[in-house]
């Protein structure tokens, strides 16, 4: 790798969650100046005092520079690189609400679950703006900015969506490193993307719907054998769209979810707290894809309407 000259020094985190928490909390602890950006203010005021809480498989508290509730702070004073790290749910809103964000040496990072989010922002932001990250940590919200880590499974990943910003990725990810977020360039982002993706539609809707945690799920035959063919059905999908999941998928997939242990995904979270889940952009992406390719997705549907019945109206 040669010399790599991007070196952001200015951060912002779109999304008070516990995903953006943590990465604006590994940030801060490693020197960055980190502006945390929620619209519930209630989230955003323990990120300044006494900072964020990071509790579980990594153990560290982090002050960040600034909070704000108005993207527009981000537009007039702008970082070199915004995470996004809010359900996909919201990004519609975010992508048009930061087309003046746009510059040289400026970037947007989709850190989120679901597929083609990034697509999502670079229709408003431009493909050299715009940058995708495969996030691999389990976390659960204790109270705003107070999280737990379920489990760390470093490195993450990240891809440039125009080459001529790769050498901002790989700056991106040196910093992270640093940091103690170890994050590695790749270029086979979406094919990450859909391996993980494929993994979730199988397991976070049937928590959602059932509301057991993921080891309750695997411990039940019939539940289990659910997850089973949704996993399955989207295997079909992704092979027939020609997304790479790599030879021992299948089994690699199902040891992962087995190990995943008492822990209640995002999406049960989510029906629990009443909010909007992401299935559109996990099981709704595979249903879609799944027509494009002529392939029936009879469990992915079934789960998908059953989630969307949950959801407050």
């Amino acid at each position: 790798m040669g010399e790599i000259n991007y070196r952001p020094k200015k951060f912002a985190v779109i999304g008070a969650g516990p995903v953006g928490g943590i990465v604006a909390a590994f940030l801060a602890k490693g020197g960055y100046d980190v502006t945390l950006c929620d619209i519930v203010p209630e989230l955003l005021a323990p990120a300044l005092e006494p900072g964020i809480i990071l509790e579980g498989v990594d153990n560290l508290r982090a002050k960040v520079t600034r909070t704000t509730t108005n993207i527009d702070d981000l537009i007039n004073d702008p970082p070199d690189v915004i995470f996004i790290t809010v359900k996909a749910t919201a990004l519609p809103l975010i992508a048009s609400a930061l087309e003046g964000f746009v510059g040289e040496g400026r970037y947007v990072i989709s850190w989120q679950n679901g597929i083609d989010t990034e697509l999502e922002l670079a229709q408003h932001l431009g493909n050299k703006t715009v940058m995708r990250g495969v996030v691999n940590f389990g976390c659960v919200p204790l109270s705003p900015c107070h999280i737990r880590l379920a489990f760390h499974h470093r490195p993450h990943f990240l891809q440039e969506l125009d080459p001529e910003s790769k050498d901002a990725a790989l700056g991106i990810c040196k910093v992270l490193t640093e940091c103690g977020l170890d994050t590695q360039h790749t270029q086979q982002i979406t094919d990450m993307v859909w391996r993980k993706s494929v993994m979730n539609a199988g397991m976070n809707p049937m928590c959602a719907v059932t509301g057991m945690t993921m080891v309750e799920i695997i411990n039940d035959p019939i539940t289990f054998n659910l997850v089973d063919a949704l996993i399955k059905e989207g295997i079909a999908v992704a092979r027939f769209n020609e997304f790479s999941l790599g030879s021992g998928y299948y089994p690699y997939a199902i040891n992962y979810i087995r190990n995943a242990g008492a822990h209640k995904p995002s999406m049960l979270q989510d029906i629990e707290a009443k909010r909007r889940t992401e299935i559109d952009y996990i099981n709704g992406k595979i249903i879609k894809y799944g027509i494009q390719a002529g392939i029936p997705t009879p469990y992915n549907n079934m789960i998908r309407g059953l989630v969307k019945a949950l959801e407050p109206k």
